[in-house]
């Protein structure tokens, strides 16, 4: 669904200066005459901070900070109650009917992971308006948020399943009725349909990759490039283009030299050790060094300075660095068939596929916990058998074979 619309994702390990780097590239858009709106959902207000002027917690109010340029600061609460309030007191109420206490049962009514899904939404409501050529996604450094980034893939994938027994529930509202003492409000099938919808369309603009690039920011330390890895690894396996990953903060090589204290030379030149070894494990992925300021960066002037050194003279934020291909089909002969996954940084002992019917499960095992996908497969491959899965080259290969 390429609409000419671009969403650019920022995402990264708290303190790496990702709300930075995402209003630095909205700068550079809207000089370039792209009409750019930079959201965030991080509940720290970075953005009113970064860009020197407060953004409103009320996402319905877009604050223009400069020409081509707004800003949304995007609470989840507030998304959820606007738009769907009626089913968190409905379930609410039936928690409360059982003796809950209505406080703690609107908690439970909130399911995980509702306000990280709420605040993406936001994203597919302005894509609809058609109102923006590009727009900077500042992401949460939570994992969690990134984790339900992929959600709405894996909801658009069942949604016609799901569509099929929301209709049959409808036709069982009356026993529904008779077992539990409530009646389903009208607006509720209504609602769900709505919901699922809206996230069908989400995935697509998320799966997109002529619409949507997600990129890394991390300093040049161990613990930040490793979760920058751990990112890639997420995003290739989710098929979501990573197209450049920025290395920020560091220390110039001014620092080191005669006269510089041993402390600042040592951790300069750490620093710079750690910038090459990004470049060889993001490789074939672009890499961008933005040095560390001298004074803390906030307000429109110095961002547009540091945008300038992120995409240097004439060059365009909005393009596309690096088409990855997360994953392909080929065909290599008449009765056989290849997936290949990329899946860089893995061993053979850390995933494990299973077939599921039309689908295949991918599940990977990385240090902070399993990631997992189901991929759709080609009609094809309805009469094949899972032959065997092999990874060569960061690249997991999973062989289908006629029966």
């Amino acid at each position: 669904m390429n609409s000419g619309m671009r969403l650019i994702i920022y995402t990264g390990k708290g303190g790496t200066g990702k709300t930075v780097i995402s209003c630095s590239t909205a700068i550079k858009l809207a000089a370039r005459n792209y009409r750019t709106l930079v959201i965030s959902s991080d509940p720290a207000h970075t953005l009113s901070d970064a860009l020197i002027q407060q953004i409103s917690d009320d996402s319905s109010d877009v604050i223009e900070v400069i020409p081509n340029l707004c800003a949304l600061q995007v609470d989840p609460i507030i998304e959820i109650n606007r738009q769907y309030s009626e089913i968190l007191s409905y379930t609410a109420s039936i928690f409360s009917s059982k003796g809950v206490d209505e406080t703690l049962a609107y908690e439970i009514a909130m399911m995980p992971g509702m306000t990280q899904l709420f605040s993406l939404l936001k994203i597919e409501e302005v894509m609809r308006s058609k109102l923006y050529d590009a727009i900077v996604l500042d992401m949460p450094a939570s994992g969690e948020a990134l984790r339900y980034l992929y959600f709405p893939k894996l909801v658009g994938g069942i949604n016609k399943k799901l569509m099929g027994l929301i209709g049959a529930f409808s036709g069982f509202q009356k026993i529904f009725q008779a077992f539990s003492g409530f009646s389903l409000p009208d607006k509720m099938l209504h609602y769900e349909q709505e919901l699922f919808q809206r996230l069908e369309f989400l995935s697509n603009i998320i799966s997109d990759n002529e619409v949507t690039t997600m990129r890394l920011v991390a300093n040049p330390d161990k613990f930040s490039i490793e979760n920058a890895k751990r990112a890639l690894v997420s995003a290739n396996l989710y098929g979501i283009n990573v197209d450049l990953a920025v290395i920020n903060k560091i220390m110039p090589t001014l620092a080191v030299g005669k006269g510089s204290y041993d402390y600042y030379t040592n951790w300069t030149k750490f620093q710079h050790e750690k910038v090459e070894e990004a470049k060889a494990n993001f490789y074939p992925l672009p890499v961008k060094e933005v040095p560390l300021h001298s004074s803390e960066l906030a307000g429109i002037d110095m961002l547009r300075a540091n945008a300038d050194l992120l995409f240097p003279g004439d060059e365009d934020p909005a393009k596309i660095f690096y088409h990855g291909r997360p994953f392909s089909i080929i065909k290599e002969d008449p009765n056989r068939l290849r997936l290949a996954v990329k899946v860089p940084f893995m061993t053979g002992d850390t995933f494990d596929i299973k077939r599921s019917g039309a689908d295949v499960i991918v599940k990977v095992r990385t240090p902070t916990g399993y990631l997992s996908n189901v991929i759709p497969l080609p009609t094809i491959t309805y009469n094949m058998k899972l032959l065997k899965a092999y990874l060569d080259n960061n690249v997991l290969n999973i062989i289908f074979e006629k029966f």
